[in-house]
């Protein structure tokens, strides 16, 4: 049985210096250890999904943050190091993969082994999707050299977060961090 990998977020709106929710240049130094885990990962048969904020331009959310990763531009695009990666984009519109999107039906075709989820925000979108995936008995793995927020005690209490309470396993992909 094959693994699925969850990659959140990882689009130009957030790692691409001049869109007004940039995580930074410390961001972007997850990149090579999601491109090493996407390599083992598809090699081994398993299956990539990129989950894409995809926000109307009059979304609700632009109440607690600056318009962002809008539909139709280049914020809600994969960033250019991961584009070429093989994998099936799911737009979302919400902090949580699962909430209002396809990814749950096809995961359930899919059937896989385990999932693991990388990307930013560790704090928001990957700590929800996570908890999603382990109120529907997925066994989860998150690596930390894979994730990212800007807010560092954020970043910290989302993954003691993701392990203590939500039950997910902390890994390390190994390389750059």
């Amino acid at each position: 049985m094959a693994n699925a990998v969850l990659v959140i977020d990882m689009l130009r709106g957030f790692l691409e210096e001049g869109y007004p929710l940039y995580c930074g240049e410390k961001s972007r130094r997850i990149i090579p250890n999601i491109q090493k885990l996407l390599e083992r990962e598809l090699a081994r048969g398993s299956k990539v999904f990129f989950i894409c904020d995809h926000h109307d331009p009059d979304d609700l959310e632009f109440k607690m943050f600056p318009p962002h990763c809008i539909e139709g531009t280049i914020q809600a695009e994969v960033i250019p190091e991961l584009a070429g990666y093989k994998g099936e984009i799911i737009a979302k519109k919400r902090y949580s993969g699962f909430f209002g999107t396809p990814l749950e039906q096809k995961l359930k075709k899919l059937k896989p082994a385990k999932l693991i989820i990388c990307g930013v925000l560790t704090d928001i979108c990957v700590m929800h999707t996570t908890a999603d995936a382990r109120n529907r008995d997925y066994q989860v793995e998150v690596p930390v050299d894979g994730v990212y927020s800007p807010d560092e005690a954020a970043h910290r209490f989302a993954l003691q977060h993701i392990e203590r309470v939500l039950g997910a396993k902390l890994i390390t992909i190994g390389g750059n961090q």
